[in-house]
């Protein structure tokens, strides 16, 4: 175990990854495999990161094992030398699954040998944009520049996407100029939300967002989702009348004054997600778009899993998103009006005690409870030594006669559980259930409008029914599907085997799509409900990519986060013209297309610092930064810098660079200007990709070994040593920033007085390959 923890390990897998690794037994065995054949070609040694990261993603993702040798020896010999071949390769050996593999068509289908060099990506790049030259003229920065990546990766199928799209940032740039005022403003957006159905588009009926330019607000006003209104809930389809329903509804409008009553009713078991962001938007934008008020009640009925730090988060996530509660509620505080209705359902020959095991009551097909029939009184009598404790644990439960939607016979309303209770300690050892729960809840708070996912569709008909035979107020249950993301999990159970495994450290690793992650990332909550009013409420689930809330982040921090310098890959850089004592202000807009909101100012001094990746030694077609034989503009700074000297250290590596500085205003043009730290503060910098590498971690067919052999090898890359300039010493936890050039970031709480830790929120643009 310790020699292939090792192994693992010497191919560039950091420890906790490699043991992770190794509890599946089937990854363990394929990477040990694969490296083994890797080595073969190159000797122990010869494995790099590189090559390793490969050999994961190809041994985590191929499904036909016996392919395994053939493309371990294709990356070892470097004939696949990039996650877009790999992919290649893993689909050409899944289309062929018969021997032998053509060689020649596989080189041909996976890109082999083919370099696409610097040139013919600036040849590829220049012939689109002058295909667009005039659009582009015409709209600049509103022009769509993903038709230009698109054309250009079309012409160059195996070109690395970063370097064409830096390569058309440059020309786009070079032919249109900086941004202007005009450029920055928001262009409006008119696109109207579809969902396909057969063979033609529909639009979505609940109701159509986000392309129209309505508010949440506006969306949820009125008669906007056809809901009933308040008093007319037996106008709705499927309701169920009796004899007293319209005077139960009197006495509710009589007390609600006609007023719309919804709640949120998490269980405190979990952290909330994104998917709970929508029904937080739902549920509280619906009562308040509508003068109403929304509860927050907590569904405590399971004490086994309840904590208190949950009921702290939830609160604190709501009123994070921009809800404030009309009350605070818990299941729980109806437990003896619950329970005396329980009664009442006996008696009334609706509920029966049974002993059926639970094992004999998992699954659809349970065989008719043979003490269904039983006396109501004998019933009565057991159901109370059931509350007395004279039963063990499953030895017998409360179960109702009805049928659900979904063929399951008579749901249990009330288990034994010898657990102490969150807030009723010991009073209680028997317990409700939700099916039981939930409707005489909305009831009793006169509930007008109970909004749920779609999955709680087939419980409507049990929640109308036992209201009605207990000749209570009975609410109307209204429908919408979930919001689910891609390349996530969320489920409460899945996100605590990524903390006991050590994949993540908690339930808010910026990584996760908990809200409390969310927030730890720098996710503002204005741009989680922009995003959730931008699905819609829609009667189909949703499943959305995760760059549509980034650009959702992004449209939220381009107006708030204040921009800052920051070096993450530092280079010395000393101006030998300027005095060695020389210091002076740099004078910095906090947001460069409004300078009325805010300046700050920064030290320039005779050392500056800037990114490794701001210099190249030798010089290379298209390379508009700085190089010995071109100067470079220093932003903000007022000066254009030129190399005098490269130092480097014994291993031949750039160290320092001595330069001289003119004014900006006497020197030509540059064709482009970096940015820069003077005198800065030390931070850690953490940025952040997607935590698996499939779009459905939790999908066999998508990932046969489980979302835990999904991982994303580089999720995090944690940089201790970067540089920020001075203007953000002052900044509190969750406080968010611009770093000019590199991408919006947000202050961690793991900061100290001594050094500041940030997290990378979002980068600036999109990154196409991720859509």
């Amino acid at each position: 175990m310790a020699d292939t923890l090792t192994l693992f390990t010497s191919i560039g897998l950091s420890e906790q990854k490699a043991k992770e690794t190794l509890k599946n037994e089937a990854l363990s065995s394929a990477l040990k495999s694969a490296i083994t054949q890797a080595q073969g070609v190159h000797g122990a040694s010869g494995v790099d990161k590189a090559m390793g990261t490969l050999l994961y993603s190809m041994a985590s993702r191929l499904k036909d094992t016996k392919r395994l040798t053939f493309l371990s020896e294709s990356i070892a010999l470097r004939k696949i030398c990039t996650e877009l071949q790999l992919a290649a390769a893993l689909e050409f050996v899944k289309s062929h699954p018969q021997d032998p593999i053509s060689q020649k068509e596989f080189d041909k289908a996976c890109g082999v040998g083919i370099v696409i060099t610097p040139e013919q990506i600036e040849d590829a790049v220049e012939s689109v944009v002058k295909k667009h030259k005039d659009q582009l003229l015409k709209e600049r920065y509103r022009y769509n520049m993903g038709l230009l990546m698109g054309e250009a990766r079309s012409a160059l199928k195996w070109a690395d996407g970063k370097v064409i799209k830096n390569e058309v940032d440059m020309q786009v740039l070079h032919l249109l100029g900086p941004k202007t005022e005009a450029d920055l403003e928001k262009k409006p957006k008119v696109r109207q939300l579809t969902t396909f159905t057969g063979t033609f588009l529909k639009p979505i009926f609940i109701y159509f967002f986000h392309e129209t330019g309505k508010s949440l607000m506006e969306q949820l006003r009125g008669e906007a989702l056809k809901f009933h209104k308040t008093g007319e809930n037996y106008k709705t389809e499927g309701y169920v009348i009796t004899p007293n329903t319209m005077s139960l509804l009197k006495k509710h409008l009589e007390l609600t004054g006609g007023q719309i009553r919804t709640r949120f009713p998490p269980e405190p078991n979990g952290i909330l997600h994104i998917g709970h962001a929508k029904a937080i938007n739902f549920n509280f934008g619906y009562a308040k778009a509508n003068n109403g008020i929304c509860f927050l009640r907590y569904d405590d009925t399971n004490p086994e899993k309840e904590e208190e730090k949950y009921f702290t988060a939830i609160k604190d996530m709501v009123e994070w998103l921009g809800y404030e509660p009309y009350a605070v509620t818990h299941a729980s505080d109806n437990f003896q009006q619950l329970y005396e209705l329980a009664v009442d359902l006996i008696r009334r020959g609706h509920a029966y005690v049974c002993h059926q095991k639970g094992e004999e009551l998992k699954g659809h097909n349970v065989p008719p409870s043979p003490w269904r029939d039983r006396p109501v009184e004998e019933s009565l009598v057991l159901f109370e030594r059931m509350k007395k404790g004279l039963f063990a644990e499953g030895e017998a439960t409360l179960r109702m006669k009805m049928v659900m939607e979904d063929g399951k016979m008579d749901p249990v309303a009330y288990r034994i559980k010898y657990t102490a209770h969150h807030r009723t300690g010991d009073e209680w050892c028997i317990y409700p259930t939700y099916d039981y729960t939930h409707c005489l809840c909305d009831s009793i708070e006169d509930i007008t409008h109970s909004l749920c996912t779609k999955e709680f569709q087939a419980r409507r008909s049990s929640y109308y029914w036992l209201c009605n035979a207990l000749d209570v107020y009975c609410p109307v249950q209204w429908e919408y599907g979930r919001l689910n993301l891609t390349y996530t999990v969320v489920s409460k159970r899945k996100i605590i085997k990524l903390v006991e495994t050590g994949v993540v450290r908690d339930w808010d690793d910026p990584r996760l799509f908990t809200l409390t992650a969310l927030r730890r990332r720098g996710f503002p909550p204005e741009a989680i409900n922009n995003f959730c009013a931008r699905v819609g409420v829609t009667v189909s689930q949703t499943t959305t990519e995760p760059h549509l809330l980034e650009s959702c982040v992004r449209d939220v921090l381009n107006d708030t986060a204040p921009r800052a310098m920051a070096v993450l890959e530092p280079l010395k850089v000393t101006i030998t013209n300027l005095a060695a004592a020389s210091k002076s202000d740099v004078r910095v807009p906090d947001f460069p297309a409004n300078e009325a909101k805010g300046i700050h100012t920064v030290p320039f001094t005779r050392t500056i610092f800037i990114e490794q990746s701001d210099f190249r030694e030798v010089m290379e077609k298209g390379y508009k930064r700085l190089t010995p034989e071109q100067p470079v503009g220093l932003r903000h700074a007022g000066y254009v810098i030129s190399v005098q000297k490269v130092i480097k250290d014994t291993q031949g590596k750039v160290v320092e660079l001595e330069v001289t500085c003119c004014s900006s205003d006497t020197a030509e043009k540059p064709k482009a200007f970096i940015h820069w730290v003077s005198q800065p503060l030390v931070c850690e910098v953490r940025l952040y990709e997607r935590l698996f590498l499939h779009k459905h971690p939790e999908d066999p067919s998508e990932v046969p070994n489980g979302f835990l052999s999904d991982i994303n090898p580089n999720s995090m890359q944690v940089i201790s040593s970067a540089l920020v300039d001075s203007s953000v010493k002052g900044a509190k936890v969750f406080d968010k920033f611009q770093f000019e050039r590199v991408g919006y970031f947000s202050l961690d709480p793991d900061s100290t007085a001594d050094k500041l830790v940030f997290n990378r929120t979002v980068t600036l643009k999109e990154d196409p390959g991720k859509i």
